[in-house]
């Protein structure tokens, strides 16, 4: 798909991989609906590629069902299409299954700590899909989504939430390839290793050192190359189904 005058919705696209993403497809002259919780800093964004192209803004809470339909629905009203969804909305909330001590528990995962992160990074890219998909084939168009996994997708301590969030997210990527092809509607996934984003810049430098030393190329991943792996999956006609793991070769 050439990006040039596609209409692109980017979930958490205010910041950090969302935003990177963005102003690589604004390069290749795509429009651009930006959703994020963050109203703030919804605005500096669009004010940020305004110059480059046209791009919206819509404050959605991505695990309401009634917010999500309706913002779907601005989008389409405002651009009258949609042609590429990117899921790239998540949260951590990290912490052990349990804890204990002498043979007693001293700590659980919450509910509310497992709950809230299968919330934003399943159920929201659930919802942002099924209304992603529903809109690209009520407006006729050839259509692509790609969600964004993780490397933490096969399993990784201290993230019961995380992992099974992302796993999930790979499993409806190549389910939904295989619903979708019947209408022109594209999906595949990213899973990112770990990436330099302003969580990581804020660790301290030997903990930063240490995950480094992790990661066979020897360096944490930029946003830049998420993004463009995003990009080849859109362009790429013929790629369909498949989990692209981006990491540097690392292993949990």
């Amino acid at each position: 798909m050439d990006l040039k005058d596609k209409v692109v919705v980017i979930t958490g696209g205010a910041g950090g991989l969302g935003l990177a993403m963005a102003h690589n497809f604004a390069q290749a002259g795509a429009k651009l609906a930006l959703i994020d919780v963050d109203q703030d800093k919804l605005e500096r964004a669009c004010a940020d590629l305004g110059s480059s192209t046209e791009v919206q803004g819509y404050a959605l809470d991505i695990t309401d069902e009634e917010d999500v339909v309706a913002g779907f629905a601005y989008i389409l009203e405002d651009f009258g299409k949609i042609n590429v969804l990117v899921n790239n909305a998540g949260i951590l909330r990290d912490g052990m299954l349990v804890k204990a001590k002498d043979g007693k528990v001293t700590d659980r995962m919450s509910f509310d700590q497992f709950q809230s992160v299968i919330n934003v990074n399943l159920t929201g890219t659930f919802l942002c899909g099924r209304e992603a998909a529903a809109a690209m084939i009520e407006s006729g168009q050839a259509g692509v989504i790609v969600n964004i996994s993780s490397l933490a997708k096969a399993g990784n301590v201290g993230q019961s939430n995380y992992a099974a969030s992302k796993a999930g997210v790979a499993a409806m990527s190549v389910g939904w390839a295989k619903e979708l092809a019947r209408y022109n509607i594209r999906s595949a996934a990213v899973a990112p290793g770990v990436i330099a984003t302003e969580m990581t810049a804020a660790m301290k430098p030997e903990a930063l050192e240490r995950l480094e030393k992790l990661v066979p190329v020897g360096r944490l991943g930029h946003a830049e190359e998420i993004a463009s792996t995003v990009r080849f999956i859109i362009e790429n006609d013929y790629v369909n189904g498949r989990v692209f793991e981006v990491d540097g070769g690392i292993r949990l």
